[in-house]
Formats: C-alpha cells, sequence, structure tokens
C-alpha cells in the first residue's frame, strides 16, 4: 500500500501543470507525434507549428489538446521563432517529434524553472539509432539547448542546424532526453533528401571551388573515417558502422548536388533546349 501511495504522489507530480510551452514542429509525424505529446502533458501548453503535415498529423494533434499553428518555411531556424510569437507562457522548450522527455527529466525540468535563476535549459540527449542507444560516433556528448523563458530574447540563426542566440546564463539538467530517430533507412533517406538540397545551395552561395569525382569521393570516405574510426562508431556494433556509412552517403549527395549547381548551362537549360531543338524539327517537317 505505501509503495502504491508513493507512486500516486509521484505520478501526481508529474501531471501537475507546469507554467511552461512545449513547442514541436512537426510535418507528417502521425506515427511519433501521439507517443511526444503523451510525453508532454505535464506542460500548461502544447503548442505545435504543422509545416504542411498531410497526413492525420494535425488531427491528432488537436485531439490531444495541442494548439496547432500552420506555418511553412524551409529553414528551421524561421520555424523555431515563429512559435515564440505564439506563447502564452514566460517559460517554453523545444520538444521534436521523434523525441521523448521522462518522468524525471519533466521533473528537473519544473524545479529549474521555480528555483534557478537561468534564462535557458541545457540537456543531454541520448540517441536511439535503429534500436540501440548509440554511445559512439558523434553521437555522444549531444547536448541541446532548448528551455528558454522570454527574459532570454532567444532568436534562432541558421539555415540548417540552427542554433540559438540568447541573453543570460544556462543550466545543464543531469536527466537525459531521448531522441527515438533513424528508425528505419528509408526514412532517413527521405529526411536527408529534404536536407541535403539547402545545404548544398549554402555551399554554392559561399563560393564552393568546382566540385569533382575526387571530391565526392574524398567528403564521403573522410566522413566515414571519422564516424566509424576516430569516433569508435563500430563500438555500436553493425548498427553504428551503418550509420557512419549512412552519414557518409549524406555528405556525397550533398556535394553531387552542388556539382550539379555548378553546372553551366544547367541541367533544366540542356532540357529545354532539346525541348525547343524538337519543337523546331517538328515544325520543319510540317
Amino acid at each position: 500500500m505505501g509503495q502504491t501511495t508513493n507512486y500516486m504522489n509521484n505520478k501526481n507530480q508529474i501531471l501537475n501543470k507546469q507554467a511552461i510551452t512545449a513547442v514541436i514542429i512537426a510535418k507528417n509525424e502521425e506515427i511519433m507525434i501521439g507517443g511526444c505529446l503523451k510525453c508532454l502533458e505535464w506542460c500548461q501548453e502544447i503548442l505545435v507549428i504543422d509545416t504542411g503535415s498531410t497526413d492525420q498529423t494535425v488531427d491528432l494533434a488537436e485531439q490531444a489538446g495541442a494548439k496547432v499553428i500552420h506555418f511553412q518555411h524551409p529553414s528551421f531556424a524561421k520555424l523555431r521563432n515563429e512559435a515564440i510569437k505564439h506563447l502564452t507562457t514566460e517559460w517554453f522548450i523545444y520538444i521534436d517529434a521523434d523525441e521523448r522527455v521522462t518522468p524525471t527529466l519533466a521533473k528537473e525540468i519544473g524545479v529549474t524553472i521555480e528555483t534557478k535563476k537561468v534564462t535557458a535549459i541545457q540537456i543531454r540527449r541520448t540517441n536511439i539509432y535503429f534500436g540501440i542507444e548509440f554511445k559512439h560516433g558523434g553521437w555522444q556528448n549531444d547536448l541541446v539547448t532548448r528551455g528558454f523563458c522570454k527574459a532570454s530574447k532567444v532568436v534562432w540563426q541558421g539555415e540548417i542546424h540552427e542554433s540559438p542566440q540568447f541573453e543570460g546564463q544556462f543550466e545543464l539538467l543531469k536527466s537525459p532526453l531521448l531522441h527515438f530517430s533513424h528508425r528505419e533507412v528509408a526514412a532517413g533517406l527521405v529526411k536527408s533528401a529534404a536536407w541535403t538540397p539547402i545545404e548544398a545551395k549554402l555551399l554554392v552561395d559561399a563560393a564552393h571551388p568546382p566540385v569533382t569525382l575526387r571530391t565526392i569521393l574524398r567528403k564521403g570516405l573522410a566522413e566515414f573515417l571519422r564516424r566509424d574510426m576516430l569516433q569508435a562508431g563500430y563500438k555500436d556494433g553493425l548498427a553504428g558502422s551503418i550509420e557512419a556509412l549512412i552519414q557518409a552517403i549524406n555528405r556525397m549527395l550533398v556535394y553531387i548536388q552542388v556539382w550539379e549547381k555548378q553546372q553551366i548551362p544547367s541541367s533544366a537549360e540542356k532540357y529545354q533546349k532539346m525541348e525547343q531543338d524538337l519543337v523546331d524539327l517538328w515544325k520543319n517537317e510540317s
């Protein structure tokens, strides 16, 4: 009986609404959004920034009591900054749809915002890829600054791998944030297809030297060796080596697209000329 009472008291402590808003940026996350929302019921408000879902993401979010804002932009920094405009609480925390807050982390966040004189919260993130907790390959010691109060005047910057600029001090929490990512290879490739063109464009805009086959192969090999050997990804088993290989493929995809964008005339212009030549050929036949 005593153990049951203690459990219920702990549960009530977790479920007491904290004066904080959880912000989720999502697109077509019907598989993951439910579990994410369930782990955020301790927040006073949940705000979902939907970036153009065509599945049941919005319906599931609204059914769970979340407030949904429809806003689309290719920059995650812009998306995170947009969320700030819709806040009703002093504190807010960004959580991705494939991330999970544990009861221990929820309690620690609550204690921190109530007792600590800080303006931001940094959290250790445990990366779980292919159902395995990765402890090597550059995925360990993953620190993310995600919690802020309005007094921090936080502004997110960067087209990809965005980072926050804020005023004041942060507190590094002990409890980890769970990251349920890379659940299947195909989904990871789809995600890569979304961000690699952005990185390629940034490199082209920065006047990257002409890309050759050697450049593409060198970038891929360097990424694989860094992840798998230098950062000991192989110690996470075959999954660690496979993830290192996937990251290498991603790097090659970026530079292949840099090469594509450097072509003069472009592929589009070449096809347009072919189309026009064919039109002219038919005109000559008539």
